[in-house]
């Protein structure tokens, strides 16, 4: 039978009865539907006669039944006895809101808001049709002996999504969306005249717009059509439309950005510092469109240098409230994939006008420093300005000046270049901590496909970059948020924050890394980052480097933005913002007006809880971004690996879960699944507390971190999926 004609069934049966049929079924029907007579009578004791009458139960075996439920729920404390044969739901049976977050079986765990209680479980037939991500309203049932709580959907309060990405069925009467997302377990009915041109196989987006009580299945309508499985653009595409994040710009945000114009006032260049005749360039990769941040370099009488560092001021072009802004609030991020950038602004903005191209007059927002041989900073100024960039470098060609080859600007480059160092080392010193992390790249052909992986590396030319960003971003947060005497402002302003991390997530990593000759000293703060940087740095090169360092970030605790300080850990500073970047990030832009606002004498600002509920909203979507980033590499891994099925590579062991172990292979960073079920050389289980897995005939252990052989059995695009064989024998120590 198709799959399409299974659909037809279940839809024409959309409206059947639920209930069990046997004995055991319905006794678990009725106790659902007597706990609800309970609780809509809260504070009142109810016999099995009144239980009955509100049920419409006139039967004696059904009654009787009645009775059986109430003096279970009793038994069980779910109710208590009040009078004689008079019960009453027990107070400590509450009511919730929180988010649903959905297993693969259709029921899922609430996440509780505003209480310290445990997630409760919801089986599937409790949901009513919540879905994951979904806000919701749950009835929490008292808590039995030894048992997780449990709970049901009494309200969907708001939908997290109404779009989803499938692709599209077809029969004679209907279509039908099957969703990408496993964590979608339904599939969404789409009359024919709903479709919007779409064909059988197609990759869609679709909108939810009813789900009747009794109907199985949500119905919709088709927003766009993608394209066809296998195609870049479709993929990507769908990536975007998967996490709900846009991939085109509406046309009248396209329209406002083209009317903006092209030439600087020169009213508007008077009221700035005027820059141009200093030396001037960008450094970016090879690859980049937006250039939002440029260096200048001069050598002042005094013998100390004044650097600039000059940022795209997108504030001026950009207007609070305008439809321009609006839309950029709202993707609050650049979202970059494997073969495309998708950007905040549009590209009249975020290539042309805001983009600090060579030899073109540009507006900047800058923080500019005296500094001197030491990298001290004697002297700071944050302001409007006019810059005219002279050279732009990728970092390799910068790269190879500061190693030594003959080109334009030779003594800015490795003059920074030793600052930099500078600055970086103090910073080490400071406590700050130092990840490696191994960055996957593809070389594509014209269409979009991938031709062979590679790693991307941070040298030199890196560094002096980011040390310079972090510079003017922690000064920046510097002069707004702290006083001359060295105390908190409380001004109103946008912190990048990092908070410490877990201390039994710091001690759960220290055990794992002890396994490969490692130690941490858990002391305080500054042994517990001493001996982390000391770990990042003997691990660079070997097998383990890559695992460990994962593992390690994902002790850390996530940087987020807000209005409330409590500075940055993983960079060792007090105080820290984002300033650098305002093309491709909304906080930046943000950051801009504040600074502006502070410079022109204004006092805290007034509108401090539309900052941090903006702060939030770009914190989430900042997480999106990076999710559909990786989603879009491990969809290019997989189109990658999937001519290679059959071939056998060396691999290093990265997961272990009670199902099966995942295996990252060397080469090329692509990981895979070996499923327990498949080992055909023993019986094996998993063991939580060694991240392993043992043979139960055998005693073989294969661990986190081991090397070991692997086939790649099969490469599922839909999915996103490597599957590996373990070529048993072949493993390594």
């Amino acid at each position: 039978m198709s799959h399409c004609a299974v659909k037809m069934i279940t839809f024409e049966n959309m409206a059947r009865n639920k209930k069990g049929g046997n004995l055991k079924g319905k006794k678990r029907e009725y106790q659902r539907r007597v706990l609800r007579v309970y609780r809509d009578n809260s504070g009142k004791a109810l016999n099995h006669k009144q239980v009955a009458a509100q049920l419409g139960i006139t039967n004696a075996h059904d009654r009787n039944l009645v009775v059986q439920v109430i003096a279970s729920l009793a038994a069980e404390g779910v109710l208590e006895q009040i009078d004689r044969g008079k019960f009453m739901a027990k107070k400590h049976q509450r009511h919730f809101t929180g988010w649903v977050d959905m297993t693969k079986s259709g029921g899922g765990y609430i996440t509780l808001e505003n209480t310290d209680e445990d997630d409760v479980y919801v089986s599937p037939r409790n949901m009513k049709h919540a879905l994951h991500g979904d806000y919701v309203k749950i009835y929490a049932h008292a808590r039995r002996r030894n048992k997780k709580p449990e709970g049901e959907v009494e309200e969907i309060i708001e939908r997290a999504r109404t779009e989803f990405v499938g692709k599209i069925e077809i029969s004679k009467q209907f279509a039908f969306l099957v969703p990408d997302n496993p964590r979608m377990h339904v599939d969404i009915y789409i009359p024919l005249d709903k479709l919007k041109g779409g064909k059988h196989g197609q990759i869609a987006l679709v909108k939810m717009t009813d789900w009747p009580e009794s109907a199985t299945s949500p119905f919709g309508e088709v927003v766009d059509i993608l394209g066809n499985p296998g195609e870049a653009d479709a993929e990507m595409h769908a990536v975007l439309a998967e996490y709900g994040l846009p991939y085109r710009f509406p046309e009248e945000v396209e329209e406002a950005a083209a009317a903006i114009p092209t030439k600087l006032d020169e009213g508007e260049i008077k009221k700035r510092r005027d820059m141009r005749d200093i030396t001037t360039f960008t450094i970016d990769p090879h690859d980049a469109k937006d250039f939002d941040d440029a260096l200048s370099v001069r050598v002042l009488e005094n013998g100390n240098y004044e650097i600039g560092v000059h940022i795209a001021d997108v504030s001026h072009y950009v207007q609070p409230g305008d439809i321009i802004d609006k839309e950029a609030f709202d993707r609050a991020t650049s979202v970059y994939l494997v073969d495309r950038v998708v950007p905040m602004l549009p590209e009249v903005l975020s290539n042309g006008l805001c983009s600090l191209r060579p030899n073109e007059d540009k507006f900047t927002f800058s923080a500019i420093f005296q500094m001197n041989d030491e990298a001290q900073i004697l002297n700071s100024w944050f302001g409007r300005t006019v810059i005219n960039s002279d050279r732009r470098f990728a970092y390799a060609d910068a790269q190879e000046i500061i190693e030594g080859a003959s080109g334009d600007m030779e003594d800015e480059l490795h003059l920074l270049d030793r600052l930099a160092k500078i600055m970086r080392k103090k910073r080490m010193k400071a406590g700050a901590i130092s990840f490696h992390s191994i960055e996957v790249k593809f070389h594509l052909d014209e269409k979009g496909q991938p031709l062979d992986v590679y790693f991307k590396e941070s040298k030199d030319a890196n560094q002096l970059i980011e040390e310079f960003m972090l510079l003017a971003n922690r000064k920046v947060a510097e002069f707004v948020g702290r006083t001359p005497e060295g105390t908190f402002s409380n001004k109103t302003m946008v912190y990048r924050v990092h908070d410490e991390p877990d201390p039994a997530k710091v001690s759960e990593f220290n055990n794992f890394v002890k396994q490969f000759g490692y130690r941490m000293t858990l002391t305080n703060r500054n042994t517990i980052t001493n001996s982390l940087n000391t770990i990042l740095e003997e691990i660079q090169g070997k097998q383990e480097e890559n695992m460990i360092e994962k593992l390690a970030i994902r002790t850390m605790s996530k940087a987020i933005y807000t209005t409330d300080n409590i500075g940055h850990y993983g960079l060792a500073f007090d105080y820290y913002t984002h300033f650098t970047s305002p093309i491709r990030r909304y906080p930046d832009v943000m950051v801009h007006r504040l600074l502006q606002y502070y410079l022109e004498g204004g006092k805290k600002h007034p509108e401090s809880d539309l900052f941090e509920r903006r702060c939030e909203h770009s914190s989430e979507r900042e997480k999106l971004a990076a999710d559909a980033e990786r989603a879009s590499i491990k969809y290019m891994q997989v189109l990658f690996m999937r001519g290679r099925v059959g071939e056998e590579f060396l691999g290093v062991i990265s997961g272990v879960t009670q199902w099966g172990i995942f295996v990252e292979i060397n080469d090329n960073k692509c990981e895979g699944l070996v499923r327990l079920s498949e080992i055909d050389d023993d019986v094996y289980s998993f063991d939580e507390r060694s991240y392993s897995i043992i043979g139960e005939y055998s005693g073989k252990i294969y661990q986190l971190g081991d090397t070991v052989m692997v086939r790649v059995k099969s490469a599922d695009l839909n999915r996103k999926q490597l599957d590996f064989d373990l070529v048993t024998g072949d493993s390594e120590d």
